[in-house]
């Protein structure tokens, strides 16, 4: 009995119900325990510090000593006067969080001044305090001269590691050991008498098995049974004689105590255990009474005189309050449930719930707070939060103060049930943050803001269920441990959980919408720029549907063109004015009432109103207003233009008239909600905390109380969830365009028909003649540069012609097959089937083993006798019989997929029914449509049980592409509704994207790297250290210097991750949770190779995100740099040891690897430099990104945050041979956004070697099933040829007319950055460029007419281009080119001469 009550009961109950953080009692004398608050809540000896703004470089600091919390466990030491003969146990707590301290501290008081025959010495840990290399030595001294061990939610790997570590030398020794949920390790070290979990997580036992199964099944009700079985067995056990059953009982009487947390539970754990098994009290019978039981779940309010288990009996309380305010009397006030936990409440830890509970009401608002005692939050929702009569939505909004996913806690999450009960609810659903492992000051003076492991837990966790806002609303006293709200924060979150219950309240005809468009770089051409969508198409179709929904939208024009205009002014004012619509003229006295920040943006912009946005004496506002509905231009950075501001390390403050645009929509426009239109403006990406912001963050500020809804595209999560962290945004995905194939164009399609040719002729006398034909027209199309090509006239054996025309075929299919975005996409207006074709054959490309997935490919190689890898390997050397193969099987992909897609669509193109049609195909049609596709082929012999396997998913994946939920997603966050969670990502990997309209978010951070995404790592750094080796004389590269991406470790579940530790040679370890927080270095024999040293540049993007594994990197790196190996084995080792010699510094830090910007900053500026022709040459751009981009991540002091190490940087990255970047989805290219140059450091690193050798870049393209590691040179070519210069790509984009324009425009321009901090653009992409779009008078003319302003940037690069030395030209050309340039600026300035 005691065995299965060890192994099995209890800790299944225990191990996810970490929920002793959890919430709620019935008070002593009906208030509240502790202070009662009034409407705001002063934090004392904080106010001042919360309140006070200061500048952004005094807040800029890290954590002092580096570690994240400076408190020392001396605060939780009592120490009892000793009496000679009694006894003293001496007790040893750790704990996640503080507010267990003050019950503690209070037992031990309590049993030293009333109790006789015993003394207590006690001291605490909070876990993270063990970082500490003085607090852990210290722990080590209290933990070998303790009597009793007590640990609770220890859930941090490498903190449970210490733990373990230090009680295990102990335990035989310890009289007693007591640990509550944790990590498996430490719950295995529980000792009460012959009570043990040794056992745990390893029981073989077909009960253990059961209760693993079924726990596994429904976290929830298990938990609730769990706690239930915690009440009764103990009473069971009681009567059973054995030792055994009495040890177990106490282990368990032992978990009801803790659970009930006040100090009089506390106090007669604390006296039971020390009775029962510590020796020098074996003869005494101290006296203890029962566990204090409080409510399970319940709901409990400061002002009440109990706590409530029925919402009737709640709301009858609450009916005939006589304290409450006559807006509390209103039968239309809003309703807010809040969600608590029961241990802040039972331990009377709960004055910072009381603060935001009384703030509510003194605002307004009703509220609901409920509590459990578990760790499943959706069983209270279900009986709390609805309308006992109606049944319907009691509460309009939903804001919990728990920090933790909705069902699970720390351990284990289930989101899909989060999800249902949410969505059931329909409401916003807010995770506010107390600080955990920080103090008020602490966190106050973090630049990182909340600790990383918080972040983990309680800010990407919440979001996978849906969970908006991460507002710290309390403090913690280093003192006492108790938790204090802070004023500012908590009137922020309650203003803004009102608003957003306003939402549901307001009628749509009152309602009014701001939408935000964007402007990069500032140019009244660039008007509405966002990532693949056609802004002001969009916008359109946005407002028509809201008109017909009843939103009052006055003065709508008749179409999307109109609109533009009426924005950036009527179609004269485009070519006679410089500005756009003025909307609103704020003046001085007035901005400065009316922002409370405006005084600290002085430092960086001096007095208001300035040159940006202003007339000289007012803050210009640009915008148009049709009825509740404002269009307005958010302002840009304002530094874009200046050198010098861009080579700050920080980025400067927003400046005035950015401020005045967010003042005039929250306090004079006073909209109810603003909408950004696309990916993305510059709020989120403000100076501040990375999360968890402060009142002096700029995002907080800005945003002011609106609720912030951002249409964001679906494969950006990572800048998504920026948004959603700093700006508060509720961020609903949109569709990126359907995806086709490049195909071929002018020389390109020429030398296609050639080969087919050759294929039939090459046995006849005509087989040299056409590869003479096929070489020189390959040379015409500048495919010299990536195939090794003989000249014409050579003499080749039938092989050697065979190679040739194999590899020059591998290089037009290559082109031929590349994805690509056509067009722009409009909201509301999904694919049609034929449009998701390319999508999903590309969708059935990929194998998905974990789901018995087999990719299309390999199932039609498999058909005729071979493997997929063989075709790609022979393929890529240029073996014409697999680079035929090869092309075959995609073709027939294509015809297989598209039969498919025909077979389930009608005459319109709609899908129609796709599962009943499916069944239908399965179970009764004489043929299923692939398989007609396939019947008169070699591959007729395929699999046919896995083939239909994948059509099935197939079928699956086509519903999801053309479903549509953009607008609805809109709609429903503007009523004030759930918006339904999914990841955001590349919809081929993952298609779980899809459909777009949902709030996006990311991942569990510490879910990375996967075993799939390492296996993929493997393969292209292998790839890619081979190459180099190739390349350079066959030696492997002693440093590759290379670039992360937030966006891309989401898409590919941390593959680059993967790739940076493989380099290094080591391997991460999954914990007990299949969390990964440790590495292990792989032995050199496993290796085969040297250790490859790396520099790495994160970007602000992935630091934000992933500080964690920023922290795991760091510590790979010093790791292997630790290590006893021969330096021409270990070249991170060799390069650390002669820069700790060099610099004078240790070893470790001379190892410094992991590098980005300063908190708060994101790029290096390279990017706004080149966009908008503010450098004067490459040295400017390469200190730009020596500036910004030399901030180091050191794992030895984590809450340092990041701290510049400039001269460890330099010295890093002139040893290194190689650049490399990761492009991981087809949507997204080299020349499609600035980002990848902006973080191109191959010039960079040439100026600093000391042999000025310009090193190896490589790209490594996994945007396909068959991976390719391709020279940066070569990988810009494919671009060009693809995108800019393909005409497929640039009519596309032309038919979304004035955007489109922008596209190309911002195409060349970006191939020009890569010129600037590469040098690997050919001249010809220029040339061809000029032809394609100046020389031919046409297409000249179109651009012209369609965005002057984007046309007249496109000619003065094609000039930048020229006179910056990357492009030779003809005279003729450039005269042409300066003339051109006159003449549009003439017409746009209104000259006609």
């Amino acid at each position: 009995m005691a065995g299965l009550v060890a192994a099995s009961s209890i800790v299944g109950a225990c191990a996810s119900l970490a929920g002793e953080r959890v919430v709620a009692p019935q008070l002593r004398n009906g208030g509240v325990a502790g202070q009662v608050y009034g409407p705001s809540v002063a934090v004392p000896g904080v106010q001042g510090v919360v309140r006070r703004r200061v500048g952004v470089k005094a807040m800029m600091g890290g954590g002092g000593g580096g570690m994240f919390t400076q408190t020392r466990p001396e605060v939780r030491r009592i120490v009892p006067e000793s009496r000679p003969g009694v006894p003293v146990v001496k007790v040893v707590y750790v704990v996640l969080e503080a507010q267990y301290q003050s019950s503690l501290s209070a037992a031990v008081r309590n049993i030293n001044r009333t109790r006789k025959e015993v003394r207590v010495e006690v001291v605490g840990y909070l876990v993270e305090e063990l970082r500490d290399k003085d607090n852990f030595e210290t722990f080590k001294k209290d933990v070998a001269d303790a009597n009793v061990f007590i640990g609770s939610l220890i859930f941090v790997e490498e903190l449970a590691v210490k733990v373990r570590e230090v009680v295990e030398a102990n335990r035989d020794r310890l009289d007693a050991v007591v640990v509550f949920p944790s990590m498996p390790e430490v719950m295995r070290l529980n000792k009460l008498g012959t009570f043990s979990m040794s056992q745990l997580g390893q029981s073989k036992s077909a009960i253990a098995q059961f209760m693993r199964r079924k726990r596994k099944e429904n976290v929830g009700n298990f938990e609730e049974g769990m706690l239930k079985l915690i009440r009764t067995l103990p009473k069971v056990l009681k009567y059973l004689p054995s030792d055994k059953a009495q040890d177990a009982r106490n282990f368990m009487m032992s978990l009801q105590f803790w659970l009930g947390g006040s100090p009089e539970n506390i106090e007669n754990f604390l006296v039971m255990i020390s009775n029962a098994y510590v020796p020098s009290l074996a003869d005494s019978k101290l006296q203890y009474d029962d566990p204090v039981v409080f409510l399970d779940t319940g709901i409990w309010h400061p002002m009440a005189p109990q706590m409530y288990d029925d919402i009737k009996e709640y709301l009858n309380w609450y009916g005939t309050r006589r304290d409450a305010n006559e807006a509390l009397k209103d039968p239309n006030a809003p309703v807010v449930g809040i969600v608590l936990q029961r241990s802040h409440i039972v331990t009377g830890d709960e004055g910072h719930y009381a603060a935001v509970i009384m703030e509510m009401e003194a605002r307004g608002a009703k509220v609901v707070p409920i509590f459990a005692g578990g760790l499943d939050f959706s069983g209270p929702v279900d009986r709390f939060f609805y309308d006992p009569i109606t049944k319907k939505s009691l509460v309009q909004s939903v804001v919990s103060l728990t920090g933790f996913a909705l069902v699970g806690g720390p351990a284990s999450q289930d989101h899909p049930k989060a999800i249902e009960a949410l969505s059931k609810l329909n409401v916003p659903y807010l995770v506010a943050l107390p600080l955990v492992f920080q103090t008020t000051e602490e966190w106050l003076g973090s630049s990182l803001g909340l600790h990383p492991i918080q972040v983990a837990l309680q800010v990407a966790l919440p979001e996978l269920d849906g969970g908006l806002e991460p507002i710290v609303f309390s403090g913690r006293d280093s003192r006492t441990g108790k938790s204090h709200a802070l004023h500012d924060r908590v009137d922020q979150l309650c203003t803004r959980a009102i608003k957003w219950a306003n939402l549901k309240r307001l009628s749509k005809a009152e309602k009014k919408l701001a939408i935000t468009v964007f402007s990069f770089p500032p140019d009244k051409g660039n008007v509405g720029t966002a990532a693949y969508l056609n802004v002001f198409s969009s916008i359109y179709s946005v407002l028509k549907e809201l008109k017909a929904d009843g939103y009052n939208v006055e003065g709508l024009p008749e179409s999307s063109e109109a609109l533009i205009e009426e924005v950036i002014h009527d179609k004269e004012a485009r070519f006679s004015s410089p500005d756009l619509n003025i909307a609103y003229k704020m003046p001085t006295r007035e901005y400065y009432q009316l922002t409370p920040y405006a005084k600290a943006l002085e430092e960086s912009w001096g007095k208001a109103p300035g040159t940006l946005n202003s007339d000289g004496q007012n803050l210009i506002v640009y915008g148009k207003q049709f009825g509740n509905i404002f269009i307005g231009v958010q302002p840009t950075f304002g530094y874009e233009g200046d050198p010098m501001r861009l080579l700050f390390s920080k980025s400067a403050s927003p400046h005035h008239g950015f401020a005045a645009y967010y003042t005039f929509l929250e306090k004079i426009f006073k909209a109810d909600a603003v909408l950004h239109f696309g990916t993305h403006g510059s709020l989120e990406f403000m100076p501040g905390k990375q999360v968890g912001m402060s009142d002096i963050c700029y995002p907080d500020s800005l945003i002011g109380n609106i609720p912030n809804i951002y249409y964001y595209a679906a494969n950006n999560p990572s800048e998504a969830t920026i948004a959603k962290r700093r700006s508060y945004a509720n961020t609903i995905s949109y569709l990126t365009p359907p995806a086709e194939n490049a195909g071929l164009y002018k020389g390109l399609k020429q030398l296609s028909e050639l080969i087919s040719s050759y294929q039939s002729l090459k046995d006849s006398g005509r087989g040299a003649q056409i590869v003479s034909s096929i070489i020189s027209t390959a040379k015409q199309c500048n495919l010299d540069k990536d195939v090794d090509l003989p000249a014409e006239e050579t003499e080749l054996t039938v092989d050697e012609r065979d190679t040739v025309v194999g590899k020059v075929y591998g290089k037009v299919m290559e082109i031929e097959s590349r994805l690509l975005p056509c067009g722009l996409h409009i909201i509301g207006e999904p694919p049609s089937a034929e449009e998701a074709v390319a999508t999903l054959v590309n969708i059935a490309a990929i194998d998905r083993p974990e789901e018995e997935i087999y990719g299309l490919p390999g199932l039609l190689a498999q058909s005729v006798g071979r493997e997929i890898e063989d075709i790609y390997r022979s393929s890529d050397r240029g073996v014409l019989a697999d680079v035929t193969l090869l092309n075959d099987i995609t073709q027939t992909s294509r015809e297989v997929v598209g039969a498919f897609v025909a077979k389930t669509t009608n005459k319109q193109g709609q899908v129609v029914n796709v599962q009943p049609a499916l069944a239908n195909l399965f179970g009764f049609a004489k043929r299923e449509p692939w398989m007609d596709a396939l019947r008169n082929t070699k591959y007729k012999n395929v699999d046919q049980a896995k083939l239909n396997t994948l059509f099935e998913f197939l079928a699956f994946c086509l519903k999801q592409v053309v479903a549509d939920n953009e607008l609805g997603g809109l709609k429903q966050a503007l009523e004030g509704k759930f918006v339904e969670p999914g990841p955001g990502g590349d919809p081929i990997r993952n298609p779980k994207v899809l459909p777009t309209g949902k709030n996006i978010h990311a991942l569990d951070p510490q879910a990375i790297p996967t075993a799939a995404a390492l296996a993929s790592a493997k393969i292209v750094v292998d790839r890619l250290l081979e190459r180099q080796k190739i390349e350079n004389g066959g030696k492997y590269p002693e440093t590759i210097a290379l670039v992360l991406w937030g966006t891309d470790n989401i898409k590919t579940y941390g593959e680059s991750l993967a790739q940076v530790l493989w380099m290094v040679g080591v391997k991460p370890v999954p914990d007990a949770l299949g969390r990964v927080n440790k590495i292990e270095p792989v032995p050199l024999e496993e290796l085969g190779r040297p250790r490859v040293d790396v520099v790495v540049n994160c970007s602000g993007v992935f630091r934000d995100l992933f500080i964690n594994q920023m922290n795991l990197l760091d510590r790979a790196v010093k790791t292997v740099a630790e290590l006893d190996e021969p330096v021409e084995m270990n070249f991170v080792r060799k390069h650390a040891l002669e820069q700790a010699e060099t610099m004078g510094v240790s070893l470790r830090e001379a190892a410094t690897r992991i590098y980005s910007n300063a908190s708060g900053s994101y790029s290096s500026n390279v990017n706004l430099a080149v966009e908008n022709s503010s450098w004067n040459d490459e040295k400017q751009l390469q200190d730009m990104y020596l500036s910004r981009k030399s901030f180091a991540f050191d794992s030895d002091a984590p809450g340092a945050g990041m701290s510049e190490k400039r001269q460890i940087f330099e010295s890093a990255l002139a040893t290194a041979e190689a650049t490399f970047q990761n492009l991981d989805s087809s949507e997204i290219s080299l020349t499609d956004v600035s980002h990848y140059f902006d973080s191109d450091p191959t010039k960079l690193v040439q100026s600093l070697r000391p042999d000025k050798k310009r090193p190896n870049s490589y790209i490594a393209d996994t945007t396909t099933a068959n991976a390719q590691v391709r020279s940066l040179a070569e990988t810009v070519r494919l671009d060009a040829r693809t995108k800019m210069l393909n005409p497929k790509w640039y009519e596309g984009m032309l038919s979304s007319g004035y955007e489109g324009v922008r596209e190309i425009e911002k195409r060349l321009t970006n191939t020009m950055g890569w010129s600037a901090t590469s040098g690997t653009v050919d001249n010809w992409v220029y040339e061809e460029a000029n032809n394609t779009f100046i020389n031919d008078e046409e297409m000249q003319k179109r651009l012209l007419e369609t965005n002057p302003n984007s046309f007249r940037k496109l000619v003065s690069t094609f000039l930048e281009a020229n006179g910056r030395g990357y492009w030779e030209t003809s005279e003729e050309n450039l005269e042409k080119l300066k003339q051109l340039y006159q003449d549009v600026e003439d017409r746009i300035e209104g000259i006609d001469r």
